[in-house]
């Protein structure tokens, strides 16, 4: 160690280096200085600020970091700067742990911090105080050097129930940090510590993927919404008045309301992706129509006064609303690329508008921030436009209750629980967005009701199908979470069976596309242009179909995923869980209160007897599980070969040991000599926390574990011994280290299955959508065979000729109260353009009005009516008002 007179000496010239003055001086007999960094010269005394007394280091707790030499780097040392490089993290103040968690809340300053450790997820310091109390979570106090830390958490198998609470509830943006095995310079950095923490993803209202508590059926939108600086004026005497009583001449802080709008939006756990220009009038009804989860603007919004307009309109969805500032590197759609399944052709390129592209930028940039540097894979963008679909105008779709009710908000009641019969959750989401977007094109309605028919006149079609179907999955999602890196064994599982079921539905309706099974006559009236027939709307479903390629994964996938092991490993993750809720539990019996136990779920508490069995289980050993046949690969074969041998191996120790101590059982009796010595068996085990340990029970067994030159014993009780034996420690160390080839061999298998299943996006995903148009087409046709409805004739005239039409949700209202409707007709087209309805309060006024504008939605959407005829001239848009919430099923009058 350096003497006093040299760490003062090391002082001084460190201060000179900085510029500063030193001045010599004395204290308590020691020499030393006094700095001044003024240029003058402090003056000698005691107890002045500017003295500086030597500071004396003193040795801390020795530690001690091991290291593999093929850990250490490697050849010739690179020169370092003479200027170190500036630090992003706050020096160390806290304990490893809490310093990282602190790092991170101050690189992602916006959102939650969970940083996960060991089994728990956890939040520090402001986070704890603030939102501890909001989760129902103890918030305690963790003494440092630093002093105390807020802290609260909870364990990682509720994580999804938190979430919940954090982005749905409270819209939150959640940043969730992992574990990492940290490497070698990181373990010192850290103080020995075996993982390393970073942020891997930021959870947002509009960027879920696989959360369980996404709502299957629906959309998970997120909308990014553009507009040019040109749209706003800068008029004080206007934008101040947005907030006062003339709040109605905000209209003229737009050009006309004919201003561009750019939108682009997406659902990242599908991959779809969609743009649409528009104008600041329609802006409100496009946004309705997507209904998104969470809207995107450029953040040059947010400060300036001139675009409380605009501000306005999108907060009164009551949608979370973020600012995010684009990336310029990202300006172009051939910037895209990276992120799309495909390339977007040049002259497809051409159709889109300055402000589309310009929302698409911001809204991919904004996901990738989210995804802190994970790749995705994207549809390529399909780019709609208003005058492909009927226009609903957002309070038409509230008064018209299309997708939920008017009093309840809830979807029990509307237009959509009134018609929905798919079979799965992607064909919901299908035909809530044909039921929100109907289609203007006559050629697309026909197609979709020619398949409404082929699987209305053929019953056994038609439940085959649906047999395949309830046995398929949502791939749409599944394929997303692969590409974007995610995914486990069980959705490749799920695949499987989807690929399998999309064979399945192509040998059924194989016979149709020669026009055996169809129907094919054409309709006699003239009014209705010649329509293709059944097998022709079948053979273009074929057409959209590939198999080629997915059967072939789904052969590789069935061969080398083992199900059976793949149930027994969710048997022993239920068994971990018990774990972790035992461990839960008793650390809220102990430190907690009632109300805290009483808040964990139902289905992770347990009984006394569920801790008995968690008990048990925890002593048995744990037999290999293995998710991944043999025969997957040459060198699971390989490795499986050389477990087996050491398998065999262990065996035989175990019985030359027993031969050794005379406790051999013949017959299951112990031997005569196994009596004397008191020995009853002999194991041979590995705990977590003692390794490869020799096990035996008996009486008297000093004179026994001499013969095996055993001196001490790591446990002991009155009548069981654990040991280590040199032979079974380098045996059972050869057993791990097959096991973790075996590991990193199905590892492998499952990265390269990963691979198959992305190289076949493509054909998978279009697969998928065909299922769900054929789910759709099967719902109308189980409506109209319930129902009985017609098929509607549509054309491109004005005439709209109803016979018998009824509403759809008051007559189910009416025959629920063993009632019925009274049909109605309506003739209105080139004689009659415009009809009055007058009446007295609860004549049924409005429900006539909105009966025909229900049937003109339900003909454009490819489905059945319900009337004895329909003839419906294409509508391109519908406005409808209600002055009175009241639900029309309940026969409340809207005046």
């Amino acid at each position: 160690m350096r003497s006093v007179l040299q760490w003062t000496r090391h002082i001084r010239a460190s201060y000179l280096a900085d510029g500063c003055r030193c001045t010599p001086i004395k204290f308590y007999g020691i020499r030393t200085y006094a700095i001044s960094t003024s240029g003058s010269v402090a003056p000698h005394g005691f107890g002045l600020p500017q003295l500086v007394q030597p500071k004396i280091p003193r040795r801390g707790k020795r530690t001690m970091t091991a290291a593999k030499l093929q850990d250490l780097p490697q050849g010739a040392i690179a020169s370092q700067p003479i200027i170190p490089e500036e630090r992003k993290d706050e020096p160390s103040v806290y304990p490893t742990v809490v310093q990282q968690a602190k790092n991170n809340m101050r690189k992602f300053d916006s959102c939650v911090l969970l940083t996960r450790v060991g089994g728990f997820y956890e939040l520090y310091f402001e986070h704890a105080d603030e939102y501890g109390p909001l989760l129902n979570l103890k918030v305690a106090q963790k003494r440092t050097v630093a002093g105390p830390v807020s802290m609260a958490g909870f364990p990682i198998m509720q994580l999804d129930r938190y979430l919940k609470i954090l982005v749905q509830e409270l819209a939150k943006y959640v940043a969730i940090s992992e574990e990492f095995p940290a490497s070698t310079a990181g373990k010192v950095r850290s103080g020995g510590l075996s993982f390393d923490r970073k942020v891997t993803r930021v959870v947002t209202p509009g960027t879920l993927i696989d959360e369980n508590f996404m709502d299957p059926c629906v959309n998970n939108f997120l909308l990014a919404v553009y507009c040019g600086d040109e749209a706003f004026v800068t008029e004080p005497d206007v934008i101040n008045d947005f907030d006062g009583p003339n709040a109605a001449s905000v209209n003229g802080n737009v050009k006309a309301g004919t201003s561009p709008v750019g939108l682009a939006w997406l659902d990242l756990s599908t991959g779809d992706f969609f743009t649409q220009g528009t104008t600041f009038s329609s802006l409100s009804s496009v946004i309705a129509r997507i209904d998104p989860r969470e809207i995107i603007l450029d953040a040059k919004f947010q400060s300036k006064p001139e675009y409380k307009l605009l501000l306005g309109v999108l907060r009164d969805f009551h949608h979370p609303l973020s600012f995010h500032s684009s990336n310029p590197c990202i300006s172009r759609i051939s910037d895209w690329t990276p992120m799309l399944e495909g390339t977007v052709k040049s002259t497809a390129e051409a159709e889109f508008t300055k402000e589309e592209i310009a929302a698409g930028s911001s809204l991919l940039d904004f996901v990738k921030a989210q995804l802190q540097g994970s790749t995705m894979k994207l549809q390529p963008p399909v780019r709609r436009q208003a005058i492909e679909n009927m226009g609903i105008d957002k309070n038409s779709l509230r008064a018209l209750e299309i997708k939920t009710t008017v009093r309840e908000s809830v979807v029990k009641g509307s237009l959509l629980h009134a018609i929905r019969r798919t079979i799965t959750k992607s064909g919901a989401r299908l035909l809530t967005d044909w039921l929100v977007s109907p289609s203007t094109s006559l050629g697309v309605i026909n197609s979709r009701l020619d398949l409404v028919s082929l699987f209305l006149n053929d019953a056994e079609l038609r439940e085959g199908i649906i047999v395949l179907l309830r046995s398929s999955y949502d791939s749409l999602r599944l394929i997303q979470k692969f590409s974007l890196g995610r995914g486990s064994a069980d959705d490749l599982i799920a695949i499987s069976r989807t690929i399998e079921a999309t064979q399945g539905v192509i040998r059924l309706m194989s016979p149709c596309c020669s026009g055996s099974k169809c129907d094919s006559e054409r309709a006699e009236s003239d009014l209705r242009p010649a329509p293709q027939s059944k097998a022709d709307a079948v053979s273009r479903i074929f057409a959209r179909l590939s198999t080629d390629g997915p059967s072939t994964l789904a052969r590789s996938i069935n061969d080398a995923i083992d199900e059976e092991g793949l149930v027994q490993t969710h048997g022993r993750e239920e068994t971990e869980a018990k774990d972790m809720a035992f461990l839960t539990q008793n650390v809220l019996a102990g430190e907690g209160s009632l109300e805290d136990l009483e808040s964990m779920p139902k289905k992770v508490r347990l009984s006394q007897s569920n801790k008995a069995q968690v008990l048990k289980e925890q002593e048995a050993e744990i037999d290999d599980v293995w998710i991944m046949r043999k025969t997957a690969s040459h060198t699971l074969d390989r490795l499986h070969t050389s477990l087996n041998s050491l398998r065999g191996e262990r065996i035989k120790l175990a019985e030359e040991l027993r031969e050794r101590l005379g406790s051999r059982e013949t017959g299951g009796l112990p031997s005569r000599l196994t009596e004397q010595i008191g020995v009853s068996s002999l194991t041979l085990r590995w705990t977590p926390s003692l390794g490869h340990i020799a096990h035996i029970k008996g009486k008297d067994l000093s004179a026994s574990l001499s013969s095996l030159g055993v001196t001490r014993s790591v446990s002991s009780s009155k009548s069981t011994r654990s040991f280590y034996l040199a032979d079974w420690t380098k045996l059972g160390t050869s057993i791990d280290q097959v096991r973790t080839r075996i590991r990193a061999a199905e590892q492998e298998v499952f990265q390269d299955l990963r691979k198959q299943v992305v190289a076949n996006l493509v054909k998978l995903r279009r697969n998928a959508v065909v299922l769900d148009e054929l789910d759709v087409a099967i719902s109308s046709a189980i409506l109209a065979d319930e129902q009985k409805l017609v098929r509607p004739i549509l054309n491109n005239r004005t005439t709209h000729r109803i016979i018998g039409g009824s509403h759809p949700m008051v007559k189910l209202g009416l025959q629920e109260n063993g009632r019925s409707f009274i049909r109605n007709d309506c003739f209105v087209g080139e004689r009659e353009r415009i009809w009055l309805i007058t009446g007295p309060n609860m004549a049924g006024k409005s429900t006539f009005l909105r009966q025909n504008a229900l049937i003109s939605i339900l003909a454009q959407m490819g489905s059945y009516v319900p009337a004895d005829h329909a003839e419906i001239g294409i509508v391109d848009q519908i406005f409808s008002r209600v002055r009175k919430q009241g639900p029309w099923s309940y026969l409340r009058s809207t005046v």
